[in-house]
């Protein structure tokens, strides 16, 4: 079926999804703006670990698992709020003693900013809490300076992947749940291929999104589910960049071409 913009019409979309602080718990919008930034609002800020200066990221479970027990949302005014799992408001000093180490929230991304990744399956083989090999990789190759992304600015993914993978959205922290038709993982087609959605927001499809630890891990209420990777491991497992080993992936990686509003419901058309 073919959209008005041109392209076929590939889907629909389901959720959208903004974390304002990276590696938190994050908040669910009706619509939002996007510009080359990506999605109004998201990973705007990020904790920075004082004792190695570097980002604190969830995909290092041993240290950082505990992110994911605290929300991020984002006021009126469009200042950053942090609570707790209990709901009440933390500040870096209450978050510092919640995580044993010592962390400042940071608004801009220092120069070369790096996290630490530990290995997916020896996570998977050895458990959270064990001291597994890491690498330590640069932030936001794709991502405009300043932004706290792991890649690219926009991380999509699709009913169809979450019906293979058989795993909640949440644990993937998409910006946009895209619901589609047919089974498995369909947005793998998409890389190097454009997309529009709603009136001109117009983006690229970059990469298959490699998958970490995080989906295994305890989100908010959701417990711990060693499935959402071994699923990925056993049946999609790609090539996201060359020079890089076969991977676990799901969703797909996007930067921003034309930008425009999206909001739930808006069709999705693939050039």
């Amino acid at each position: 079926m073919s959209g008005d913009a041109g392209g076929t019409v590939v889907g629909t979309v389901e959720r959208l999804r903004r974390y304002p602080v990276k590696s938190l718990l994050g908040e669910e919008l009706p619509r939002a703006d996007v510009t080359g930034r990506g999605l109004a609002g998201d990973r705007v800020r990020a904790l920075r670990d004082i004792g190695t200066g570097r980002i604190a990221s969830a995909k290092h479970p041993r240290l950082w698992a505990g992110l994911l027990g605290f929300t991020a949302g984002t006021a009126a005014d469009g200042t950053v709020a942090i609570t707790g799992p209990d709901g009440r408001g933390v500040d870096e000093a209450a978050l510092s003693e919640a995580l044993g180490r010592k962390v400042e929230l940071i608004a801009e991304r220092p120069p070369a900013a790096t996290i630490e990744r530990a290995v997916p399956e020896e996570v998977l083989a050895r458990g959270i809490g064990e001291d597994v090999a890491f690498t330590v990789n640069e932030l936001g190759r794709a991502a405009p300076d300043g932004t706290f992304f792991d890649f690219a600015p926009l991380h999509l993914l699709t009913t169809s992947t979450l019906g293979a993978a058989g795993a909640q959205a949440e644990r993937y922290r998409p910006n946009a749940v895209i619901r589609t038709g047919g089974t498995g993982y369909v947005e793998n087609g998409w890389v190097g291929r454009e997309l529009g959605i709603g009136p001109s927001l117009r983006l690229r499809v970059l990469v298959p999104t490699p998958r970490c630890a995080v989906p295994t891990l305890r989100h908010g209420p959701l417990p711990r589910s060693a499935d959402a990777l071994r699923v990925l491991a056993a049946e999609n497992r790609l090539v996201p960049l060359e020079g890089m080993p076969e991977l676990p992936c799901a969703g797909v990686y996007a930067q921003v071409l034309a930008p425009g509003p999206i909001a739930v419901g808006d069709a999705v058309t693939l050039r």
